[in-house]
């Protein structure tokens, strides 16, 4: 357990899943974390998971049937929770940190 600046109990509630089937793949989630935790991936006609490029320009959008955002950097989540506050199909998993410690 923390505390903030004005003495408030908290508890850092970190990133563990993104649904790949709520998952709109907007990106707003990634546009909020400063942690690099998150990255967009395509999904094919077969419902695999497919690389974008970094910058977007060279995706062939033929390829993909949609986008999601997935988890990539796990342990970079400080649990600050904005991805969560961002998005609109609440499509994260996040996890308190006493829980993770005791698993």
């Amino acid at each position: 357990m923390f505390i903030t600046r004005d003495g408030s109990a908290w508890e850092p509630e970190y990133l563990t899943a993104i649904d790949g089937n709520k998952c709109i793949g907007c990106g707003r989630c990634f546009k909020v974390c400063s942690r690099d935790v998150m990255k967009l991936m395509g999904v094919n006609d077969d419902d695999e998971l497919v690389a974008c490029s970094v910058d977007g320009d060279d995706d062939d959008d033929e390829e993909f049937v949609r986008k999601v955002m997935v988890v990539d950097q796990e342990g970079n989540c400080i649990g600050c929770g904005a991805c969560a506050r961002v998005c609109a199909k609440s499509a994260q998993t996040h996890v308190k940190a006493s829980v993770l410690a005791a698993a």
